[in-house]
């Protein structure tokens, strides 16, 4: 009742090509979670923004992704310009092209969901394209069972996407999941034991500096005459010794002296016993190969699975990145065709990938040393359009 006095007392301008979801973005507070039975926001602060191999891993895939440059063509020719390409490379004022990718790959990585709007202009073209937050995007299942719309969701306050099958206003790219129908399931999810094993690893090594000098262990207290109790006086003052010369990283080494009475029993395993610094490699190793990266690209230790960095570098991208692009753009284009109706395809563009060099020149020599091919055959084999036929001209017509 409030706000509906407010907005009367104060009506706003209508917005155009603009985020239907910015008026609710303005009104900040705790989203809720979007797809999972595990709280996708604590994975994220865990496993992204707590975690170095994972947000490593994470920007690394979004960044190489978004770099990786996209050719829109159809059966006939490739375009240079296209209004797809003009929206793509500026979707909306606040993100240029590469940050816009980068964090719809993003999202998808860490939810695997991602969700873009369509801000459309007046006339009912794309203008504008918005990536949403996946923890606050909720699918309505209609009667069906398919998606009726998308309900963005920030701290109470709702708004409703209506999901229409011919111009739908967002566009929802989800992973594989094989037990949701709506929602799907991020390589997070599946690392999430490895980062709470590293993440633990590594709060024990900060504790270890913090008491570096204070060994695992127990004092015990026989004393002079036999007993095994020690007076108040007598534990307060060997507390405040212990806490002020032997606790902390900058008493590290320092040795005990033990009066008489006092006795030193071991208890737990030293880091050489637990070997804690494997196992946090061991789980650093897990959460690569959960997202496809090869463990040589962030600097794990542990056995060679390739030859060289080269070679891990181009597994990277044929197993990785371009799969990943190539889900992308094929979404993004059937989207597309809803609003334009321009049947085309947008995919990366492989001749343009320096880590693919080697491989493309390797291809473009055999496809043309292949004389048994006919140069159609060729241009379908490298994955280019179909060559335009000259225009036949007639007896006694002049040229043009």
């Amino acid at each position: 009742m409030v706000f509906d006095l407010l907005r009367r007392k104060s009506p706003e301008p209508p917005e155009r090509k603009a985020s239907q979801t910015a008026r609710v973005v303005s009104w900040q507070g705790t989203g809720r979670t979007a797809w999972s039975p595990r709280d996708s926001v604590s994975l994220t602060r865990s496993g992204f923004a707590g975690n170095p191999v994972g947000h490593r891993v994470i920007r690394l895939i979004a960044e190489a992704a978004a770099a990786v440059p996209l050719v829109l063509q159809d059966n006939h020719q490739r375009y240079e310009s296209h209004p797809w390409l003009s929206l793509l490379a500026c979707p909306n004022p606040a993100q240029t092209g590469a940050e816009f990718l980068e964090a719809l790959y993003g999202h998808l990585l860490l939810s695997g969901n991602a969700y873009v709007e369509m801000a459309a202009a007046e006339d009912g073209t794309p203008a504008e394209l918005h990536v949403l937050r996946s923890d606050r995007m909720h699918v309505v299942p209609g009667p069906d069972g398919w998606p009726a719309g998308f309900d963005y969701v920030v701290g109470g306050r709702k708004h409703r996407f209506a999901a229409d099958p011919a111009q739908s206003p967002v566009c929802h790219i989800k992973s594989f999941h094989p037990q949701d129908d709506h929602y799907g399931l991020s390589a997070l999810q599946s690392a999430a034991m490895a980062i709470d094993v590293h993440n633990a690893a590594s709060r024990w090594s900060k504790a270890l500096l913090d008491n570096a000098a204070r060994p695992s262990g127990a004092l015990v207290w026989s004393g002079s005459d036999g007993h095994g109790r020690m007076s108040e006086e007598q534990f307060r003052i060997l507390s405040d010794e212990i806490q002020s010369n032997f606790q902390g990283a900058r008493n590290a080494g320092r040795p005990m002296v033990l009066e008489g009475g006092l006795d030193w029993k071991p208890m737990g395993f030293s880091p050489s016993d637990m070997e804690f610094q494997k196992t946090k490699d061991a789980a650093a190793r897990e959460i690569a190969l959960a997202f496809g990266v090869p463990p040589m690209l962030l600097g794990i230790p542990g056995d060679a699975t390739y030859a060289n960095y080269q070679e891990a570098n181009r597994a990277f991208y044929r197993l990785t990145v371009l799969p990943l692009v190539s889900k992308v753009a094929g979404a993004l284009a059937d989207w597309l065709t809803g609003w334009s109706g321009d049947a085309l395809t947008l995919k990366p563009d492989l001749d343009q990938l320096p880590a693919l060099a080697a491989e493309r020149e390797a291809q473009w020599r055999r496809v043309a040393a292949a004389d048994f091919l006919t140069t159609a055959e060729k241009r379908q084999l490298l994955g280019l359009p179909v060559e335009a036929a000259a225009p036949v001209q007639t007896e006694g017509q002049p040229d043009d």
